[in-house]
C-alpha cells in the first residue's frame, strides 16, 4: 500500500459510534409499560433560571417495574419537576408525596405497543441513514484520493472494503437493537 493516503477509520468510527449511541438514548426515552430512570432522560427541569436534567435536581428510582420515583433534593423545585414530567408527552401523571414525586407507569394496550415499535423502527432507520452518510464520506473522500493520484487501484478496493465492512457492522448492530427494543416494547 502506499504511504500517501490513509483514510481516517478511526473518525469514520467514531461517527458511526455517535448514531448507535445516539439510537440508544432515543430507544431510551421510549415507554415500554416498564419503569426506567433513563425514559426521563430527555425531561429537562426550569431549575434556578436554566433547564435542567431532571436527575441533576434529584435522584430518580425504580422501586418496583411499574413505578418511577423522583426524590427532589430541593424543596421549592417539586412543583416546577412535577409540571415538566407533565408536559414531557411522555404520558405519565405525576403523584405528589412530600418531597417525592411517584409516576406509576400504565399498562400498555395493543395498539400503542404497535406504534411504539414503528417509532423505534423511525429511530432505526434515521441511525441507518446516519451511518450510511459516514460511509459516504469516506467512499468520497477515497475516490478524490484515487483521482488525485494518491492511491492505487489495489489500495482504493482495500480502503472500500474496509469502510463497508464497518458500515455492516453497525448497520447490524443498529438492526439487532431495533429487534432487542421491538421484543421489550411488545413484551405484556
Amino acid at each position: 500500500m502506499s504511504d500517501e493516503f490513509i483514510l481516517d477509520t478511526d473518525d469514520l468510527e467514531r461517527r458511526m459510534d455517535g448514531a448507535m449511541a445516539n439510537l440508544r438514548v432515543e430507544f431510551a426515552s421510549l415507554r415500554t409499560g416498564r419503569g426506567s430512570a433513563s425514559m426521563l432522560e430527555p425531561v429537562m427541569v426550569d431549575a434556578y433560571g436554566a433547564m435542567t436534567p431532571i436527575n441533576q435536581v434529584g435522584t430518580v428510582n425504580v422501586p418496583e417495574p411499574r413505578m418511577v420515583t423522583v426524590n427532589v433534593w430541593d424543596k421549592g423545585l417539586v412543583s416546577k419537576v412535577e409540571k415538566a414530567i407533565r408536559e414531557s408527552g411522555l404520558g405519565i401523571n405525576p403523584q405528589l408525596n412530600g418531597t417525592i414525586i411517584m409516576l406509576p407507569i400504565p399498562e400498555l394496550n395493543e395498539e400503542r405497543r404497535r406504534e411504539l415499535t414503528k417509532v423505534a423502527g423511525q429511530y432505526a432507520e434515521h441511525a441507518r441513514v446516519s451511518i450510511r452518510n459516514v460511509r459516504r464520506d469516506g467512499m468520497d473522500q477515497i475516490k478524490k484520493a484515487k483521482n488525485d493520484g494518491a492511491m492505487s487501484e489495489d489500495d482504493q478496493k482495500f480502503w472500500e472494503t474496509e469502510v463497508q465492512e464497518m458500515t455492516d457492522k453497525h448497520i447490524a448492530g443498529v438492526d439487532a437493537a431495533l429487534e432487542t427494543k421491538q421484543a421489550e416494547i411488545m413484551q405484556v
